[in-house]
């Protein structure tokens, strides 16, 4: 194979930050810079920078030292959509506005070869659309929420699942010294895969996630039974898109700079007020927010972000755009970006975690 004709690679991180975004701008500009002399271009603040145009060039210092360190030296933003752009007027109020011409103005006078897009289900939709305009992207699945269909993990989830296991390890010495009811929520939008894993990792007690709709007496049954047969704590992990039967999800608040304005929140809290009312028993909540995203990433994390840079830099030279990087079985391959986003990946009812979790006495708040 002769040289590449791809000298000039951008890489933007799009959407909430999380842990192993350094390992993949680091894997991504190391191997092509290294491997193919590429220069490398780092995009400010997800597609914000894409759109009012705020780069700068990445050095072989500036990507050293970082494999281990949360978060994401070139920033980022879920409110950067420049199809869904908001902009402030001068009477206070936000426009909604379609700049994505100024985002493709951009990057051709960057003279960009190649765009690495590090994101979740958004960055993906963003970059199938962006591809469509003529840019040339290869995506990299990140979000710890794992609900990127056609890849088996997303980098980012692991770490996720590991402080949110952690929490509730912790959960349980205090919950069992004042024999209360503990109700953990955390992050995973309208995925139970972190309630899931953690759930069970935890030794949760009743696991509410957003694929199965739960029933608020079942819940409080499962407590009082717990209680009475001298079980004298409970853990609880919901969800923040876990949500009744016949109900929706919680909403905290309304953001129309985001393109899916809803931010959830407050499920927690609801389900530890009725579970202490139907129950009698004293209840408590801890809402993890944040906390899942921060931090340094695990090391399975560091390792799939690293492959998974690598492999985006050999799709750059290979001139296969339009691909999203993905984790099938032990092996990374690539998948059309459309395949991707065709529909989330989400929890089965059926799937053998929760058979398994069944089968040891957690509830779902089903049956």
């Amino acid at each position: 194979m002769g040289k590449s004709s791809v000298n000039r690679i951008g890489i933007i991180t799009g959407g909430g930050d999380c842990p192993g975004l350094n390992a993949v701008i680091r894997a991504v500009a190391k191997s092509a810079m290294g491997q193919n002399n590429c220069t490398i271009i780092g995009i400010e603040d997800g597609f914000e920078g894409l759109v009012e145009g705020r780069m700068h060039q990445i050095t072989d210092k500036e990507v050293s030292g970082i494999l281990h360190i949360g978060g994401t030296i070139l920033g980022s933003s879920n409110k950067g959509d420049p199809f869904h752009y908001p902009i402030d007027n001068f009477n206070g109020k936000v426009e909604i506005a379609d700049e994505s011409q100024r985002a493709v103005r951009n990057y051709k006078r960057w003279s960009l070869d190649a765009l690495v897009a590090i994101g979740g289900d958004g960055t993906m939709h963003i970059s199938n659309k962006m591809a469509e305009l003529g840019l040339n992207i290869i995506g990299v699945p990140k979000t710890i929420d794992n609900d990127l269909f056609a890849t088996d993990y997303t980098f980012g989830y692991d770490s996720a699942l590991f402080v949110a296991t952690q929490a509730i390890d912790r959960l349980h010495t205090t919950a069992s010294s004042h024999h209360r009811v503990m109700v953990i929520e955390v992050m995973g939008r309208y995925a139970g895969w972190i309630a899931l894993g953690a759930g069970i990792a935890g030794g949760a007690d009743v696991i509410l996630i957003p694929e199965i709709p739960f029933d608020w007496k079942i819940i409080s049954d499962k407590v009082k039974e717990r209680n009475l047969s001298g079980k004298k704590c409970s853990i609880i992990c919901v969800a923040e898109g876990a949500k009744p039967a016949g109900g929706d999800v919680m909403v905290k608040e309304m953001d129309e700079r985001r393109t899916d304005a809803r931010r959830l929140g407050g499920i927690g809290e609801k389900v530890a007020q009725q579970v202490e009312h139907d129950s009698g028993l004293e209840t408590r909540v801890t809402v993890l927010g944040h906390l899942q995203r921060g931090g340094s990433p695990t090391p399975f994390d560091r390792n799939l972000s690293t492959k998974f840079g690598y492999k985006a830099s050999q799709l750059a030279m290979q001139g296969k755009f339009g691909e999203m990087v993905a984790l099938q079985g032990t092996e990374v391959v690539s998948v059309p970006i459309q395949e991707a986003i065709a529909k989330q990946r989400l929890v089965p009812p059926d799937c053998q975690e929760i058979l398994s979790a069944r089968a040891v006495g957690t509830c779902f708040g089903d049956m």
